[in-house]
C-alpha cells in the first residue's frame, strides 16, 4: 500500500498555485467590503480576517471551484481596520501581514462634525501601463506618505486601447498593487474601456473584473446596472454615470434614476463622476464632441439642480478647473461674467474659498478635467476654467465635515493646484 504524504502534496500544490491577479477591494460599505482575486487553477477560494494580524480568527470560502474569486465579508464594524489573507481551504496564499489591510467606511450614523477626514485619490485616463503612470503613482504615494488612502476613483480609459484582459493587467492590477489591496476602488467606463465591453449587456472585461453595488447596497437609489451606480462615503454621495455606453436622453434610464438618487441624497457633499468631461479644450473640445455636448446639456441641468459640489472627468488628456459656476450648458462662447458664482481662485492662502450653502439648488460647482495620469497633452483655457496645466498628475480631494480641499499632485508629489469650499448656513 502507498502512503501519500498530505503535508508534501498540500505544500506542492499551494506553490504551483498561483495568484495571477488581486488581490483588490470593491463596494466597501460600513459593515461590508468584497475581495477579489484571481488565480492561474480553479480552487476553492478563502479569506480569513480580523482586527488583529497576528490572529485571523474570522474566515469566508467560497462555495465552487473557480479561477475568479469573489468574497464579501459582512457584519463588520464602521470605521474599523481589518487585516485579512488569502488562499484555499490548503492554506494562505497571500495577506497575512501589516501590510494588508482594509479599513470600513466610516458610520452612516454619525453627524458630519462627527466623521473623520477623509482622502479620496482620483486618477484619469490612466490605462496605458507606462512610465507616466508609474511616476503618477509615485507621486501621489509621496505625498500622502502615510496617510490612508480611504478610497480612489479612476474616470474611465482604465485600460488601453480596447480594454483587454491583457491591457486591465498592465493599466491597473500590475500598476497599482499597494492601492488594490488596501483601498476600495470605484471605476467609471470610458470609451477605451468600451472597445471589450458593452453596457447594455453588462458583458466584456470591464464588467466582468469590477463588482459595482447594482441594487443601492453602498447607499443610494439602486440603477440595477454596473454601468451607472451611486455611492455613500461617511458624508459624501458620490454618483458615477456612464457617458459613453449608455443612453443620454433626458427620457432615458440613466439620467431618469440620476434624477432620483441626487434628489434623495441629503450628505454633506455630493460629487459626480464620468469620463467625458462637459467642459474641456485639452485633446478633446466640449463644444464639437456628441458626448460631451449631450452631458453638458442634459445631466448638468439635473446635478446643478441638486447642489451638486464637484464634476469629475477625464478624456482630455490635460488638467482643467473651473471657478464656481452654474447654469452653462452651451458651447463656450455663450459662457458669461454672471454664470460665475465666484470668479476667485477658490484659495484661501489668496484671497477666500468658495462658500456653498448646504443642499441649494443651483449654488455652483467646481467642474474638473483630470486626464493626464499617464499621458499630458495641450490644452487651450476654457473660459469656464481658473486653470489648464498640461502635466501629468493626480488629483486628491480631502474632506472632513463641513470642509473640501481639492489638489493636484504631479510626478514629484508637489502641489499644483488647490483650492477649498466651505459649507455655509443653508440659504433661507
Amino acid at each position: 500500500m502507498m502512503l501519500i504524504n498530505l503535508e508534501a502534496d498540500k505544500g506542492t500544490f499551494l506553490e504551483n498555485l498561483q495568484i495571477v491577479r488581486g488581490p483588490y477591494l470593491q463596494v466597501g460599505t460600513e459593515s461590508s467590503i468584497i475581495i477579489r482575486w484571481a488565480t492561474d487553477a480553479p480552487v476553492q477560494g478563502k479569506v480569513w480576517y480580523a482586527t488583529n494580524p497576528h490572529s485571523l480568527d474570522s474566515m469566508e470560502e467560497e462555495t465552487t471551484m473557480t479561477c475568479d474569486h469573489t468574497i464579501k465579508l459582512t457584519g463588520l464594524t464602521p470605521d474599523t481596520k481589518y487585516y485579512y489573507a488569502i488562499g484555499t481551504s490548503r492554506g494562505v496564499q497571500a495577506g497575512q501581514t501589516e501590510d494588508d489591510f482594509f479599513v470600513t467606511a466610516p458610520s452612516q450614523n454619525l453627524m458630519p462634525e462627527q466623521v473623520r477626514p477623509l482622502r479620496i485619490l482620483v486618477l484619469g485616463d490612466a490605462g496605458r501601463g507606462n512610465d507616466i503612470a508609474a511616476s503618477v503613482r509615485d507621486g501621489y504615494l509621496k505625498f500622502t506618505g502615510t496617510r490612508h488612502t480611504d478610497l480612489w476613483l479612476m474616470l474611465g480609459d482604465n485600460a488601453y486601447d480596447t480594454g483587454t484582459y491583457e491591457e486591465y493587467q498592465r493599466g491597473i492590477f500590475e500598476m497599482y498593487p499597494q492601492l488594490l489591496r488596501r483601498s476600495v476602488l470605484w471605476t467609471a467606463l470610458g470609451n477605451h474601456d468600451a472597445g471589450s465591453a458593452d453596457s447594455l449587456l453588462q458583458t466584456g472585461p470591464y464588467y466582468e473584473l469590477f463588482t459595482m453595488p447594482t441594487c443601492g447596497e453602498a447607499g443610494g437609489v439602486p440603477s440595477g446596472t454596473a454601468a451607472y451606480y451611486s455611492f455613500d462615503y461617511g458624508n459624501i454621495h458620490f454618483i458615477c454615470l456612464d457617458s459613453f455606453g449608455c443612453t443620454r436622453t433626458p427620457e432615458g434610464a440613466m439620467l431618469t434614476w440620476l434624477a432620483q438618487d441626487i434628489g434623495a441624497s441629503q450628505k454633506d457633499w455630493k460629487i459626480a463622476f464620468w469620463h467625458h468631461p462637459p467642459y474641456t479644450k485639452g485633446s478633446h473640445d466640449s463644444d464639437t464632441e456628441i458626448e460631451l455636448i449631450e452631458m453638458r446639456e442634459r445631466a448638468l441641468p439635473i446635478l446643478e439642480a441638486a447642489g451638486v459640489d464637484i464634476v469629475l472627468g477625464g478624456h482630455s488628456h490635460s488638467y482643467e478647473r473651473s471657478y464656481l459656476i452654474d447654469g452653462h450648458y452651451g458651447t463656450s462662447d455663450t459662457f458669461t461674467q454672471e454664470m460665475k458664482k465666484d470668479g476667485g481662485s477658490g484659495r484661501e492662502d489668496e484671497s477666500t474659498s468658495y462658500q456653498k450653502p448646504l443642499h441649494a439648488s443651483h449654488s455652483g460647482a467646481v467642474y474638473i478635467v483630470a486626464g493626464t495620469s499617464a499621458l499630458a497633452d495641450e490644452v487651450v483655457p476654457h473660459p469656464a476654467m481658473y486653470t489648464s496645466l498640461s502635466i501629468p498628475g493626480s488629483l486628491v480631494l480631502d474632506v472632513h465635515g463641513k470642509r473640501l480641499d481639492v489638489k493636484f499632485i504631479d510626478c514629484q508629489g508637489k502641489i499644483q493646484d488647490h483650492f477649498t469650499i466651505n459649507r455655509t448656513i443653508a440659504l433661507a
